[in-house]
């Protein structure tokens, strides 16, 4: 009898073990390109052009423009550095629904900076979130993604950082509740959903397919905003570049779904949002996409900006069932026509700030960056990119020059935009956002950096 009921408890301990087994499998999800049927080989088994590096135009760059060049592409500015502060020193706020976290100084002051770090320790921290004294990095530094980066390429940024001017600053303290302010706890976080195991080339893909994946995945980061996150906080790939709340905007989805991601958007209109930041027809990049392309693919060259284009051609379509599947056209010339007038407060807000740029069609007579028709933001139901521009603002580096929306942020009450936002997703995006003063409250306090 006690011989049966050991087995039966040992048959009960290893169900158990490999349903949490599973769990934990199932969490994980699988890789970025593991939508890619084709055979993944290490890079040094590669038979093709090496898709790490900078493009051919930089073949004969110094080690620091190299690391230029690759700091830009991996958008390491903008998350180090603080509004008003000096580029790199740190500080920049990341709210989170547990507390908040800053950004480190990434200068080369030896006492507030990385000037003391040696190369392993430096990859260690950018590929595998270990910090020089041990403690564990928490994922809003991308190392997930960076640890597809090559060494190489680290250590060319590394150099690049070295080559700046040291800056003493040491970030504010983090404020994060408990249990998340434990950072041992991200060992086995990292464990899990951080493998330590670096870029694997398709060889069934062309040479321009796997440049355009390692700049998305090895230094874009493009995931850790268009992803959506499991219950973890990890990416979760089963949804890959599906479209994610990120920093109080919503990143848009981005597979090759023809409705409501970039698969009804030409070659020439991707490239040119990404270069630009906008693409006629299909609005302007504003909040953290507009940071990402003012500080990072703006600046790539033109063989990357194609290379990207390709890799996203084939991302798998997901649809956003949260997102309209034909775009709104545009609105009746006359204020009087087409929305529902009980939202008196909106109408009243958009003739006083707005209509004079955007125009009642919103086909803007001044610029096509200001035409309201066709963007994502207003055929969004939910209104946030709408409200964030609202309280934002935004500006545009182009070649014409910098084109710029002021910020009404301080001009306006929060029931005043969200009132406006409403009435802007209603007449140009056809259905009315629903917004609260509580809501636009909220997104004030999630971007208040």
């Amino acid at each position: 009898m006690k011989r049966s009921m050991r087995r039966a408890a040992i048959a009960a301990v290893v169900v158990v073990a490999g349903l949490a087994a599973g769990g934990l499998w199932y969490l994980r999800g699988p890789g970025p390109m593991a939508f890619a049927s084709g055979q993944k080989v290490a890079l040094a088994d590669y038979d093709g052009a090496d898709p790490t590096g900078v493009p051919a135009s930089l073949a004969d760059a110094s080690l620091v423009e190299r690391g230029a060049y690759l700091a830009r592409a991996a958008d390491c500015m903008v998350c180090h550095t603080a509004p008003g502060g000096r580029d790199y020193a740190g500080g920049l706020a990341f709210r989170l629904p547990f507390g908040t976290l800053r950004s480190t100084n990434i200068t080369p002051d030896v006492d507030t900076g990385i000037g003391a770090y040696s190369d392993a320790q430096f990859l260690d921290a950018v590929q595998r979130g270990v910090r020089r004294d041990g403690a564990r990095l928490y994922p809003a530094m991308p190392y997930t993604s960076y640890r597809y980066m090559s060494d190489a390429d680290a250590l060319a940024i590394k150099a690049y950082l070295f080559s700046l001017p040291p800056v003493q600053a040491t970030a504010p303290p983090n404020t994060l509740a408990f249990p998340f302010d434990q950072r041992w706890g991200m060992m086995f976080w990292s464990a899990l959903f951080s493998p330590d195991t670096g870029f694997e080339p398709d060889s069934a893909r062309t040479p321009e397919w796997n440049r355009g994946a390692y700049i998305a995945e090895a230094l874009a980061h493009c995931g850790d905003c268009h992803t959506p996150r499991n219950v973890a906080f990890a990416l979760d790939n089963r949804r890959k570049y599906g479209g994610a709340r990120t920093a109080g905007w919503q990143a848009y989805n981005i597979t090759s779904d023809r409705q409501t991601g970039l698969g009804g958007w030409s070659d020439g209109d991707i490239a040119s949002y990404l270069a630009t930041g906008y693409a006629e027809g299909r609005g302007t990049a504003s909040g953290p996409m507009g940071e990402a392309v003012d500080h990072s693919l703006s600046k790539l060259a033109q063989e990357d900006i194609a290379a990207l284009v390709t890799y996203l051609r084939s991302v798998p379509a997901i649809r956003s069932t949260d997102l309209p599947a034909s775009l709104a056209p545009p609105a009746p010339a006359s204020h009087r026509d087409g929305v529902d007038h009980a939202n008196a407060l909106g109408r009243k807000v958009f003739e006083g700030a707005c209509v004079s740029c955007h125009g009642w069609t919103g086909e803007s007579s001044l610029s096509p960056f200001a035409t309201l028709v066709g963007t994502r933001a207003v055929n969004d139901p939910s209104g946030t990119n709408v409200a964030q521009v609202v309280i934002s603002g935004t500006v545009r580096h182009t070649p014409p020059g910098v084109i710029s929306m002021p910020a009404f942020g301080d001009a306006y009450s929060n029931d005043e935009i969200a009132a406006v936002a409403n009435y802007v997703t209603q007449r140009f995006g056809g259905a009315a956002a629903g917004l609260t003063e509580q809501d636009v409250a909220a997104l004030r306090n999630e971007t208040a950096d």
